[in-house]
């Protein structure tokens, strides 16, 4: 699927690009399932925080792709040494099975639009090879009462958007998805779930939120 994300909006050319990102990585699930020579895709690295983490964990094949042009000049004035490459259309210019692993660290949740998460869980399966890791780390739906009013305003003024999506103060268009609905779009584009991890995490304005990180293999026959 060629073209430009619809998720690609100013929010991560301006405010978006200052935030600090908040979803840690554990290094001990990441080394149960991927090896230090492994060829690992960050896929909406931001600024670039896990790629340089990847590197100083001693993963010397590490490449960063945004799509948000502010966060890759960031991520670049910050660790001039990174592999940081600014791409805001898919599919990448990677030929397939490129990659051993890929990173999608709170990606599908500033990914409102249902065909754009597909198209993004989609390239990712044609880039990694047969048996290649995947480690998610996202938002699920919450149950506090701050989110849900969130979700219900945000229904209220587009009665159109799936459950979960909300908008930020500053201006961002966020989406929680239920877990077994992230579960059912990461087994619908060929990934078998091997391992999870439940615990919270920061948000981006300083609230706490439940979080859950998913390692799944490429299945050969995705």
């Amino acid at each position: 699927m060629a073209g430009v994300r619809p998720d690609v909006h100013g929010f991560w050319e301006a405010d978006g690009a200052t935030k600090t990102f908040t979803h840690s990585l554990d290094p001990d699930l990441l080394a149960t399932h991927v090896p230090r020579t492994a060829h690992i895709l960050d896929y909406g690295c931001g600024y670039g925080r896990l790629t340089a983490e990847l590197g100083e964990l001693g993963y010397a094949h590490v490449v960063g792709v945004d799509p948000s042009y502010a966060m890759i000049e960031r991520g670049l004035r910050e660790h001039p040494r990174l592999a940081l490459r600014h791409q805001v259309e898919l599919p990448l210019p990677d030929w397939d099975g490129s990659y051993d692993a890929a990173l999608l660290f709170a990606v599908l949740t500033c990914v409102p639009d249902d065909a754009a998460q597909g198209a993004t869980l989609a390239e990712l399966a044609r880039l990694l090879r047969p048996g290649g890791v995947l480690y998610v780390s996202e938002v699920p739906l919450q149950r506090d009462e701050r989110n849900v009013a969130r979700y219900e305003q945000h229904n209220r003024t587009a009665p159109h958007s799936p459950y979960g999506t909300f908008t930020t103060e500053d201006g961002g268009l966020f989406r929680h998805l239920p877990a077994e609905q992230l579960r059912g779009l990461l087994a619908d584009h060929g990934f078998a779930v091997v391992e999870e991890k439940a615990g919270t995490s920061p948000t981006l304005n300083g609230h706490r939120a439940e979080r859950l990180q998913l390692v799944a293999r490429r299945r050969a026959d995705g």
